[in-house]
């Protein structure tokens, strides 16, 4: 099978292991993801993943509580972090080498990053997860996986939803809303649309680094991304 891309940044939010439940990890949901990554690793595509930590903790939601927001983000990295590796655990049941990397030094279960490490971790066959965000309060892990994916001059940004798109308002509440096939980064900013964060769309905008929104509950869309179906929505230059 042939690929479109050689190498790719998938970003998944922390909800994305939470499944059905409030809270937390569910296993199952976790080896799902694990075993789409898994299928497109074995056509010989290099991935890394940024994953958020949402369904853990929320630094956001925090500080708007009137916790000091720094402190808040912190937090919400370590919570990606315990994403991170409940995701290395998955992948590595499926048979598939990967390396978490946290913007955090915790040495006893992660490797610091240091870009050129990572990139050789992907040139060898590993699937590489970068936790911890960007190391820094005040930048979500949207931004995170666009600096990550510039970092390591990924092809495109994966960005894994449970929506199948960007429509021009939200489908659960707006039934008539209609999905866009394409889309320039201006209009995702102009029109607010809740794709990603406006940070991580300017850094894609500026570096022409395509983004394609797509459904990860869908079983085999990983897969179809990959090889160039018209899945999802695609955000990039006019």
């Amino acid at each position: 099978m042939t690929t479109r891309y050689a190498r790719v940044l998938l970003k998944l939010s922390g909800e994305a292991l939470m499944g059905e439940q409030q809270f937390g990890i569910d296993p199952t949901v976790t080896g799902q993801v694990a075993n789409e990554i898994a299928e497109i690793q074995g056509l010989g595509v290099q991935v890394g993943v940024v994953i958020g930590g949402g369904n853990l903790f929320r630094g956001l939601a925090a500080s708007a509580k009137g916790m000091d927001r720094a402190t808040a983000d912190y937090m919400g990295m370590l919570a990606t972090v315990i994403n991170g590796l409940a995701l290395q655990d998955s992948l590595e049941k499926n048979g598939v080498n990967t390396r978490v990397l946290t913007a955090i030094e915790m040495r006893a279960v992660a490797e610091p990053f240091i870009r050129r490490r990572a990139v050789r971790h992907l040139e060898k066959g590993r699937v590489v997860v970068f936790a911890a965000g960007t190391g820094n309060p005040y930048f979500t892990t949207d931004t995170a996986a666009a600096l990550r994916a510039m970092e390591i001059k990924a092809d495109v940004i994966l960005k894994g939803t449970k929506v199948d798109g960007i429509y021009t308002a939200d489908p659960m509440v707006h039934p008539t809303a209609t999905k866009f096939e394409r889309i320039s980064y201006l209009k995702v900013l102009e029109q607010g649309l809740k794709v990603m964060d406006a940070t991580a769309i300017s850094l894609c905008m500026d570096n022409k680094l395509p983004i394609v929104v797509f459904n990860l509950r869908t079983a085999g869309n990983l897969r179809r991304v990959i090889a160039g179906e018209p899945v999802g929505t695609t955000v990039m230059a006019e």
